[in-house]
């Protein structure tokens, strides 16, 4: 098997010795194994698209859901399996699947797993794995410092909540969906996977097998509304009608605001912006889990 590794090494405090071990760990497996170390920002993608003409077995992403992302938008559209080695800071979509973070048990996945293709979503023709956000988490997203980031993980990511919370101003955003549904949200998030920033469920009913996107839509247009919906979510308590509607479209178009953008954890823009669901562009190597 002939695989190709994208992996950063900066991706969480022990990465390069994670990354020297999952290379270890295929080769004990029977695996040539060309590794590219990424650098800088679209290394990851220019190195998977480079990928998709070179005779490779399976593309294999070593880092967290920013390097996971970009290869995604490098080898989409592709026949090439995709797997992931969870490195990162977060790891939502290995939580989400329950790809394992044991670099051993990730790379046997790897050799010996099976593919299935997947939903990605797609804004403005971004492609993403996990979900797209618009408003305030967005604006988190925006603002947070990448050298905090790496210093302190998620911890980056709540200073980063606090300073946005009271600096942003909420905005009424319009949801127009493919049937011409409309409604009006302060805050959007679309979602092929129920977790959200860690093991925070938004919503329960997203699927990467299904040919649609959850779309959660935010209601409270103050502050406070705000953070006691951020609350309960934190909390795992449910939300109400007026906190929150929950949705499923293949099409989304939100306008609106000025408002950020972000998409898998990476700031994209501002409003406006179509999201749509696209299945079947790419294979994945996940794990078989209880009811699939």
């Amino acid at each position: 098997m002939k695989i190709k590794l994208i992996a950063n090494p900066i991706a969480g405090g022990s990465a390069q010795n994670q990354i020297a071990r999952a290379v270890t760990c295929l080769q004990q497996r029977g695996a040539i194994v060309d590794l590219t170390l990424t650098g800088a920002r679209g290394d990851a993608q220019r190195a998977a698209a480079a990928a998709r003409t070179v005779g490779f077995d399976r593309v294999c992403a070593a880092g967290g859901d920013g390097t996971l992302n970009e290869v995604i938008n490098g080898l989409a559209p592709s026949d090439i399996p995709l797997c992931f080695i969870p490195l990162g800071t977060t790891n939502v979509f290995a939580l989400e699947t329950g790809i394992p973070f044991e670099v051993e048990r990730a790379c046997n996945l790897v050799i010996d797993g099976g593919p299935r293709r997947v939903c990605l979503g797609q804004a403005d023709g971004q492609r993403f794995l996990l979900m797209a956000g618009i408003g305030l988490d967005a604006e988190v997203v925006r603002g947070v410092n990448l050298r905090l980031k790496r210093q302190l993980g998620k911890a980056a990511y709540v200073l980063g909540g606090l300073i946005s919370l009271f600096r942003y101003r909420p905005r009424p955003l319009e949801v127009v969906t493919e049937s011409g549904l409309r409604r009006q949200a302060y805050g959007v998030i679309i979602s092929n996977c129920r977790l959200y920033g860690g093991r925070f469920v938004v919503s329960a009913g997203a699927s990467l097998f299904e040919n649609t996107l959850s779309v959660c839509l935010l209601r409270s247009g103050s502050r406070l509304g705000m953070l006691r919906t951020i609350g309960k979510i934190a909390a795992a308590r449910p939300l109400c009608s007026k906190e929150a509607i929950q949705l499923q479209a293949r099409e989304i178009v939100v306008t609106g605001g000025p408002a950020p953008v972000q998409v898998d954890g990476d700031y994209l823009g501002e409003l406006p912006c179509v999201f749509r669901a696209v299945f079947g562009e790419l294979r994945m190597v996940l794990p078989v889990r209880g009811g699939e």
